[in-house]
């Protein structure tokens, strides 16, 4: 093998479009980017947002509170749903993804109080309602932050 047999492999190399060279390439005289206007300068660059002058979308809808960008929500699951496992039974996420109640449970499980509970368990999750709790402990089960 040779210097000038060396070739790119097919594909790898990719030759830009001339903008502007002449009207019989289809991309000639504006080059693709109309007529007049701001975009058709150059530097003519808008920013994200920008709608011309006019108000834009982001500070026309009204804001309220504060919302965590860095918010890790549990994932919820009913007090009702805890009756499928057997008395006696430990119920933790992994029990719950494993009896297909949750599908994932990425920063941890919260138990609400929705509906009523009749098994004796012993619950594990990150945060409990306080009704939950009650609920729980009513039937005679344990309530314990992991």
């Amino acid at each position: 093998m040779k210097l000038h047999e060396l070739s790119p492999v097919a594909g790898s190399t990719f030759v830009g479009k001339r903008k502007g060279r002449g009207i019989a390439t289809g991309n000639g005289k504006t080059g693709g980017r109309g007529h007049k206007g701001q975009k058709a300068r150059s530097g003519g660059k808008v920013r994200a947002g920008f709608e011309g002058g006019q108000m834009p979308l982001a500070r026309r809808i009204p804001k309220r509170g504060f919302n965590n960008i860095f918010a890790e929500p549990l994932t919820s699951v009913n007090v009702c749903l805890l009756n499928g496992f057997e008395d006696g039974a430990v119920v933790d996420a992994a029990a719950l993804m494993e009896a297909g109640i949750i599908a994932k449970c990425p920063y941890g499980l919260k138990v609400l109080a929705g509906g009523e509970l009749t098994k004796k368990l012993t619950v594990k999750a990150a945060a409990f309602s306080a009704s939950a709790k009650e609920k729980i402990e009513q039937a005679g089960g344990k309530a314990e932050v992991v």
